[in-house]
């Protein structure tokens, strides 16, 4: 990810920055979706996600997704949704759910925070080579979710087109998505995040994503 100056500051309050990174994780379970039906991905919302789980060390909270709010656009769209604002997609709303319940597994794993942590910095070193979004990178990223998130009991069952699921580099690309959504269901919480403020604090997020909007 470039260093520059952020384009867009998020607003300096804890709602719209849990807002932000809680669409990052529902970006990740809508291009899972997406790629598992179609095999195609919005390309702004895909390098957005990639290149904030490759970078590990951003210079700033905006820093993480690119410097403005419209490259989560597709997550922020997710979260209306979720606040009964659009019609939700049920498949979406799971991989979203799952991730966050996987994200609490693996910060209650500090073993398996550390290894992940170090595939990450090794993923970080291939991305200065090669890229952010090269295939070997994107390649590493599913390994890193293969051998550490993926062997939770609790899976994410990817439903969609069979043949599209087994197709050169998709399975990579899938494991990849959803690394990307553990890294915003981290990030998530980091800023105070938590799923009984889903139910309790509707408002909150509400007024966020106006804020975003």
């Amino acid at each position: 990810m470039t260093t520059t100056t952020p384009i867009h500051r998020a607003p300096d309050n804890p709602a719209t920055r849990q807002a932000l990174a809680l669409a990052g994780v529902f970006q990740a379970a809508s291009l899972v979706d997406e790629l598992a039906r179609t095999g195609q991905v919005d390309q702004r919302a895909w390098d957005t996600l990639i290149q904030a789980t490759v970078d590990t060390n951003p210079e700033s909270f905006e820093a993480i997704y690119g410097g403005h709010p419209n490259n989560l656009r597709r997550g922020l769209d997710m979260l209306e949704a979720l606040v009964g604002r659009k019609q939700a997609n049920p498949v979406v709303l799971r991989y979203g759910f799952s991730l966050l319940l996987l994200m609490n597994q693996l910060r209650k794993n500090s073993a398996m925070m550390d290894q992940l942590g170090e595939k990450l910095g090794h993923v970080q070193h291939q991305a200065e080579h090669f890229g952010s979004t090269h295939e070997n990178v994107i390649a590493s990223l599913g390994e890193a979710y293969q051998e550490t998130i993926s062997t939770f009991k609790t899976r994410i069952v990817v439903q969609g087109d069979p043949s599209m699921l087994q197709s050169r580099m998709m399975p990579e690309r899938v494991r990849a998505c959803l690394m990307a959504g553990i890294r915003f269901a981290l990030l998530w919480h980091q800023q105070g995040g938590r799923r009984w403020k889903l139910i309790f604090q509707r408002k909150a997020l509400r007024r966020a994503l106006d804020d975003l909007s």
